[in-house]
């Protein structure tokens, strides 16, 4: 059975950090590319960042690059997400998924169709 377990939310003041992790198990994800999406109430669920297979390559949306940073230990079969000098407009549950669709360097999506598995999310509030 495949599971992903986010955890690391909380409540913060603006400007705070927080640093996410989704441990994945049931499955070795150290071949596929992994990422982060968010939804806030009454919102879609938007991209975050993406990260490929072997953890050097990567991509951000325009809200958040520059404050945030997706990395990955394989080993762990863990993705961590550090999110810097966080804004209200952050507020939102945060999603990890998996897409298991290709282990290419180069293949790291941002779309949520994509993605095969996702975890339950871990809310994130920041207040102001």
């Amino acid at each position: 059975q495949v599971q992903l377990v986010e955890s690391g939310g909380g409540l913060v003041q603006a400007g705070d950090s927080l640093r996410l992790t989704c441990a994945a198990s049931g499955r070795t994800f150290s071949s596929y590319s992994m990422a982060w999406f968010r939804q806030a109430p009454g919102k879609e669920r938007d991209f975050v960042a993406a990260i490929n297979w072997s953890g050097d390559r990567f991509y951000y949306s325009n809200s958040v690059e520059g404050r945030f940073t997706i990395s990955r230990d394989n080993a762990k079969n863990t993705v961590y997400l550090q999110m810097n000098s966080l804004e209200p407009e952050d507020t939102a549950l945060y999603y990890c998924a998996v897409s298991a669709r290709s282990s290419g360097r180069y293949y790291y999506p941002q779309t949520v169709g994509y993605y095969d598995f996702w975890g339950q999310g871990t809310q994130v509030t920041v207040a102001s």
